[in-house]
């Protein structure tokens, strides 16, 4: 390696996150961030900290996501730039919020990875179950019929230029 290729740092790098409710991408965000020495930023713990009274509906998740975001993007972008990797337990379960996470990367000039966490319904629900009766930080108790709600917006990555990794 020449000393000119020593002196120019690797860029920083997002990971974010897409599958359905209960597939396990918030404990996939956690052990991520841990192996990586990452930041770990979780939506569902800054949600409940500062909108908990006000989030009784999916409406109300989308209204004080979208204002979370306004906040948080920046944030990242800025920690990306100075080149932190950075771990963001928001879901990327849409086209246009993937698109969300990919203009954080662009200005700040960092790589990213969408991990897809693809399990079955099966699954998600018995997990779900479990999280209904922990409710860690963050945590709302979900139904099979609000799974089902939620999981009709879900779109498949297939987007080109993805850095995409699959997890099952």
């Amino acid at each position: 390696m020449t000393d000119a290729a020593r002196l120019v740092p690797a860029p920083a790098t997002l990971h974010f996150f897409c599958g359905k409710a209960g597939a396990g991408k918030s404990t996939l965000a956690a052990a991520l961030a841990k192996e990586e020495g990452a930041v770990l930023i979780s939506e569902d713990v800054w949600l409940a900290r500062l909108f908990g009274d006000q989030m009784h509906t999916f409406d109300d998740y989308i209204r004080c996501s979208r204002k979370l975001k306004t906040v948080v993007g920046p944030l990242v972008a800025d920690l990306l730039a100075s080149g932190l990797n950075v771990v963001m337990d928001f879901q990327a379960n849409t086209r246009a919020g993937r698109a969300w996470f990919l203009s954080v990367c662009a200005q700040a000039g960092a790589a990213h990875v969408l991990h897809h966490v693809d399990v079955p319904d099966a699954v998600c629900l018995q997990r779900i179950a479990r999280r209904n009766a922990e409710r860690p930080e963050g945590s709302h108790a979900l139904s099979e019929a609000d799974f089902h709600h939620i999981m009709s917006f879900f779109e498949p990555p297939d987007e080109a230029g993805l850095a995409l990794q699959l997890h099952r």
